[in-house]
């Protein structure tokens, strides 16, 4: 994202804006520091300095660098200090730190690449010299340079703007950009809000009620473009051309034969002296931006373009490369190559290659004359942008889709779209239409594609049997060996694990894998594997198998599927006490998510978000996760019970365990077949019997927990064993039942043993620790609650430490021993009284403490008659006075 500064305020720059600040105020204890914003031309580096000026409303002094004064010794200097600067570094920079050494101020250079020697060197020696100041340097450049590297602590890089911004950029321009539009335009001009302002306003409003047309380069970069092709020279313009019409990956090989050049390195250094490409390995050439090779083609003329692609197809060994340059070659239909294209777009699909079929069903549609098999093509296509994860580039042509007339495979393939927009009941109905209007024996292919896409729309509700059954007639209709039959049989395995069956969802796995094992369609396989690893404790092969397939780019595979495979790492890292990188990979999910508009991940990825920011005492981000996972959250369960699941451990963290109740209570309503019944699948039930429990509810607990427990030994699932017998141990204590609750918590940890699940020890091993200090048993308390605290510890579970130390505190056995002074309070005390003066009633002081309310009452009335006093507020106050320093 950037910021565009318009009479209407600041555009997407809040992260940036807030970090800038950050580092200002950082100088009052810090002193002088200096960061280099970097960012293409028209990115808004500019606009964002002003805003960050603006906002913060500190002193400023600004200058904007040129490159005709780059020579000039001091010319940046004589705009910051507005006279005649030292003609040497060290006095400039005490010119320039002189009076500033009261509240922090700002320096900043606009376009600091081509800012003079001079210059650059005082505002070095301002730090070397001056390091005290609370002066923040901030420098902007198109690139780094060692110069600008050496003055700069680090850089901070600014992208392009996001779709929603673009939204509102158009808004302040009186546009109103339908998401579809905002999506094409974003993606054609990489978020530079300079270029997609320049198209808004050159474009007819009109054009933006098409997103299936091609968008044009903007003025200003084909004025650019032209000018420096003539600056180029006879090969160099003849190189540019060549890249372009190969297109994004180009080899300097190919483009040499397609520009008939004999040597193609002074060509390619003649490109580079323009400006029009980056400077990188000689041979990997890559435009400046995208938009540069769409401005090249343009200067080209129609004719010669096309005739240029004619022959890059004689040139290139790639056959969807082939295919692609003759259909860019010819502007008519022709339906000889719409059908050879139409076939090599299939086997790309078969090939699980759904990005190159649906460019390839796009262009054999475009050359296809009859209307039926026209719209048909066009409909794979949309299809096959789904398979790929691109569901904006497929919802810009959905509302074309649906002026098509009814068939199964247009009902198949916004069903798709809707599954992974998280639209489970526009699916349901679009899906039962399209297997009711089928006729399976005519067209199988076609039948077995609607099966299929009933398998995502079975797992995504969680729903085994479901998924077996219809994974089963895709495969059946289609064949094992086909793309349909290979992405049913990748996601059988998880059929059968949803529904408690292990054992045949690993052999199903072992089966399918070695039926696959390379290309797009492994990707596929190894991400179902690895979700099954996470299913059955297994983290070690879980994690193997998700990190190879968390980029859709290396095997050609599918956004969808890499943004699973990262909602389920993050999954595993959590589970394993990885908490960096469980986070790093719920950043990397939202970005995916947020590029792709696949929301069907979501709260997944948000779940174990706000479970890290909780255990860390990071509330808001806590709160932000949940709210996050809710906003997504709709039909299907696979989103809605991650989303609960989140509210429910935030809620639970803060001792509300009426919240938790409320919040899981309708898992325990799930009807048959549902995964909210298997143990192993969703880590529910130990929580809200933990709440029941906390709330003296117990027969409900033991209504609650029987089931589980039962289907749990028969599965011999450990973990979801552990969680149960954890809260069956809880169980028993409330009842006083100390030796069975000691046999309770040794088999959960028993379960646990051996398997590195960090987070699920420390959680039963605190619980352990209280329920045994809750019994009187002090000293064997201690040794699980400061064995806890050390696991939360090393996992950076600030708030279960703090936790684990109340109990110890409460225990007492760490206190020193001897006979109490009459108004000395007892270590439980002590604690009830801390908590009472900080303001917590006494139902969140007995959760917290894991005692009953009244128990917390006839605490504080001990406490009122030791200290002499009548109030909680006198209470609050005498802790007050008590933890004022003592002079």
């Amino acid at each position: 994202m950037t910021v565009i500064i318009e009479r209407a305020g600041c555009v997407g720059r809040e992260h940036e804006l807030a970090e800038l600040e950050q580092r200002l105020v950082a100088t009052r204890t810090s002193g002088a520091a200096a960061v280099l914003v970097l960012g293409d031309r028209g990115i808004g580096k500019t606009a964002l300095l002003r805003a960050f000026v603006s906002t913060t409303g500190a002193p400023t002094r600004h200058a904007q660098a040129v490159a005709w004064e780059r020579h000039e010794a001091g010319a940046v200097l004589r705009q910051l200090l507005r006279r005649e600067p030292p003609l040497h570094p060290s006095h400039a920079a005490d010119r320039l730190a002189a009076g500033l050494v009261e509240q922090p101020t700002l320096i900043v250079v606009d376009d600091a690449e081509v800012a003079d020697d001079l210059s650059l060197d005082a505002l070095r020696s301002v730090r070397h010299r001056h390091p005290e100041i609370p002066v923040l340097i901030v420098l902007s450049a198109t690139h780094g340079a060692p110069r600008l590297n050496d003055l700069a602590d680090d850089a901070l890089r600014i992208e392009g703007l996001e779709a929603s911004a673009i939204v509102e950029l158009a808004a302040l321009r009186g546009r109103v950009l339908p998401p579809s539009m905002a999506a094409a335009l974003t993606r054609h001009t990489d978020g530079n809000p300079r270029d997609a302002l320049a198209l808004l306003d050159e474009l007819p409003p009109a054009r933006w009620i098409r997103p299936d047309r091609e968008l044009p380069a903007p003025g200003h970069v084909r004025v650019e473009v032209t000018r420096a092709l003539a600056d180029a020279g006879p090969a160099g313009r003849a190189l540019a051309e060549a890249l372009a019409v190969l297109g994004p990956g180009a080899e300097l090989g190919h483009a040499a034969a397609l520009g008939a050049l004999e040597d193609p390195l002074a060509a390619l250094d003649d490109l580079r002296s323009s400006g029009l490409i980056d400077p990188r390995p000689i041979h990997e050439p890559r435009w400046r931006t995208p938009l540069i090779a769409t401005a090249v083609l343009e200067t080209m003329g129609a004719r010669d373009a096309a005739e240029a692609h004619r022959r890059a197809a004689q040139i290139v060994t790639d056959p969807v490369a082939q295919m692609r340059h003759l259909a860019a070659a010819t502007p008519v239909p022709d339906d000889d190559l719409a059908e050879r294209i139409t076939v090599l777009a299939i086997q790309r699909g078969e090939d699980g290659a759904w990005a190159q079929a649906a460019d390839l069903f796009r262009d054999a549609s475009r050359l296809t004359s009859d209307p039926a098999p026209r719209d048909e093509r066009l409909i794979r296509s949309v299809d096959a942008l789904v398979a790929a994860g691109d569901c904006a580039g497929a919802g810009a042509l959905v509302s074309t889709v649906e002026g098509m007339r009814e068939t199964p495979l247009r009902n198949a393939a916004l069903a798709y779209l809707a599954i992974v927009r998280g639209r489970a009941n526009e699916a349901e109905v679009r899906l039962r239409r399209a297997w009711e209007i089928v006729n399976a024996t005519r067209d199988p292919a076609t039948a077995a594609l609607i099966a299929q896409r009933h398998v995502l729309h079975s797992l995504a509700q969680c729903r085994g049997a479901d998924l077996i059954d219809w994974a089963d007639r895709a495969i059946a209709l289609a064949g094992p060996d086909s793309g349909a039959g290979i992405e049913a049989a990748a996601i059988r395995g998880l059929g059968f694990a949803v529904s408690g069956r292990f054992a045949e969802a690993q052999a199903a796995y072992s089966a399918v894998a070695s039926m696959v094992r390379h290309g797009a369609q492994a990707q596929r396989v190894q991400m179902g594997h690895g979700w099954l690893g996470v299913l059955i404790d297994d983290p070690d092969e879980a994690r193997s198998r998700l990190e190879g397939v968390t980029d859709p780019w290396v095997l050609g595979g599918s956004t969808r599927i890499s943004l699973w495979a990262l909602g389920w790492l993050a999954r595993v890292q959590f589970l394993t006490g990885e908490w960096d990188l469980a986070m790093a990979s719920v950043a990397r999910g939202r970005l995916l998510a947020a590029g792709s508009g696949i929301v069907l991940v979501t709260p997944l990825l948000e779940w174990t978000a706000a479970e890290i920011h909780v255990l860390r005492g990071e509330w808001e981000s806590a709160s932000e996760a949940a709210r996050a996972a809710e906003a997504e959250a709709q039909g299907y369960e696979i989103m809605r019970v991650p989303t609960l699941l989140a509210r429910a451990h935030l809620a639970e963290a803060r001792s509300d365990y009426a919240g938790v109740r409320r919040i899981l209570a309708p898992f325990a309503q799930a009807g048959p077949g549902s995964s909210l019944a298997e143990p192993g699948i969703w880590p529910w039930a130990d929580t809200l019997a933990g709440a029941l429990i906390a709330d003296g509810r117990l027969d409900e607990a033991d209504q609650l927990l029987a089931p589980h427990e039962r289907r749990a030994a028969e599965e011999s699932h450990h973990s979801a064993q552990a969680r149960l017998a954890a809260a069956r141990g809880r169980w028993h204590g409330a009842r006083g039942e100390l030796d069975q609750a000691r046999g309770s918590f040794d088999a959960a940890l028993a379960q646990l043993d051996g398997l590195p699940l960090r987070y699920e020890q420390a959680r039963v091993t605190f619980v352990y620790g209280q329920t045994l200090r809750r019994a009187g048993q002090r000293r064997d308390a201690e040794v699980m609650l400061a064995t806890a605290r050390d696991l939360w510890d090393a996992l950076g579970a600030r708030t279960r430490v703090e936790a684990a130390d109340r109990e110890l505190r409460a225990g007492g056995v760490r206190a020193p021993q001897g006979p109490r002074t009459p108004g000395e309070l007892t270590p439980q005390e002590e604690t009830v009284a801390q908590m009472v003066a900080s303001g917590l009633s006494n139902r969140e002081v007995a959760a917290r403490l894991f005692i009953s309310p009244k128990t917390v009452q006839f605490h504080l009335t001990r406490i009122y008659a030791k200290y002499g006093l009548r109030s909680r507020t006198e209470l609050a106050a005498r802790a007050a006075e008590h933890q004022e320093p003592r002079r």
